[in-house]
C-alpha cells in the first residue's frame, strides 16, 4: 500500500498561520485555513478524485461547498430533503465551469454571510475540516493530521453543539469523550448511555457520519451500540 498524505502538511505539529494584512497580532481562522488547504488538495489531487461523501468526486464537494455559500436558496435541499432535487441542479449548473475557476472561487468567494467572523467559525470550521478530510481520507496511505491544540478545542467545542442535534438521530442516551483529556460531552440524557471516546477531531468525523476513523471506541449496552451504528448520521 502506498503511502499518501496531503501535502499541505508539514512536519511536526501543525500551526495557526498568520494573516499578513494584520501581521503577528491575528492568527487566520481555523475555518479559512482548512478553506485554503482544501483548495490546495483539490488542486493537487485533480477534479475526478474521490471523496468521502459517497459517489461525489472533488469536482462536485467543490460545486456542494460554492452553492452552500453563495447560492443559499438552493441549498436549502441539504437539510430540507423535499428540496433536494433544486439543490443537485444547482450543484450540476455549478459543476459544469471549469475546475479551476471553481477552486479559486472557493478559495476567494468574497463577502458572504460565511464570511462574517462568527458566522465563520460557527458554520464554516467543522464544514471545512470534515470536507477536507473527505478529501484526504479518500487515498490510502492516509493519516490523522497533529493539529495545533487551540485547533482541537475548537473542533471539540463546535463538535458537542453540532453532536446533539445528530443526537437525535440515535434515539438514545449518548455521550462523546476525549480521550487527550478525557473531558466528556452529554449528547443526550438518560440513563446507560453509549460512549465515543476518542480524539476530538476523529470524534467529530464520526458525528458527521464519517468511517474512515482511527482511535474510536464505542462502549455502552448492546443495543444502544447497534443503533448507533445504523444510526443516519451527519447532516
Amino acid at each position: 500500500m502506498s503511502s499518501w498524505s496531503s501535502p499541505i502538511q508539514t512536519r511536526g505539529r501543525s500551526t495557526p498561520s498568520r494573516c499578513p494584512e494584520y501581521g503577528d497580532r491575528v492568527t487566520t481562522p481555523l475555518a479559512r485555513r482548512e478553506r485554503h488547504e482544501l483548495c490546495d488538495l483539490a488542486l493537487t489531487v485533480g477534479e475526478d478524485a474521490p471523496t468521502l461523501c459517497g459517489d461525489w468526486t472533488v469536482k462536485d464537494l467543490v460545486a456542494h461547498l460554492l452553492v452552500r455559500e453563495n447560492r443559499p436558496w438552493a441549498a436549502a435541499g441539504i437539510v430540507v430533503p423535499p428540496l433536494s432535487g433544486w439543490t443537485e441542479r444547482s450543484m450540476e449548473r455549478m459543476a459544469r465551469k471549469d475546475f479551476g475557476v471553481l477552486v479559486e472561487k472557493l478559495r476567494d468567494p468574497g463577502l458572504t454571510m460565511y464570511r462574517l467572523p462568527p458566522a465563520e467559525v460557527a458554520l464554516n470550521t467543522l464544514e471545512y475540516f470534515v470536507h477536507h478530510e473527505d478529501i484526504r481520507r479518500a487515498k490510502s496511505g492516509w493519516k490523522p493530521r497533529d493539529l495545533d491544540p487551540d485547533d482541537v478545542d475548537l473542533i471539540w467545542k463546535l463538535g458537542r453543539g453540532s453532536g446533539r442535534l445528530m443526537a437525535r438521530r440515535v434515539g438514545g442516551p449518548f455521550r462523546i469523550r476525549r480521550t487527550d483529556t478525557g473531558a466528556e460531552a452529554t449528547l443526550s440524557s438518560g440513563d446507560d448511555p453509549v460512549t465515543v471516546s476518542g480524539p476530538p477531531g476523529e470524534v467529530v468525523l464520526f458525528l458527521f457520519g464519517r468511517d474512515q476513523i482511527r482511535d474510536i471506541d464505542i462502549e455502552g449496552p448492546p443495543e444502544s451500540v447497534a443503533r448507533l451504528r445504523e444510526a443516519d448520521l451527519g447532516f
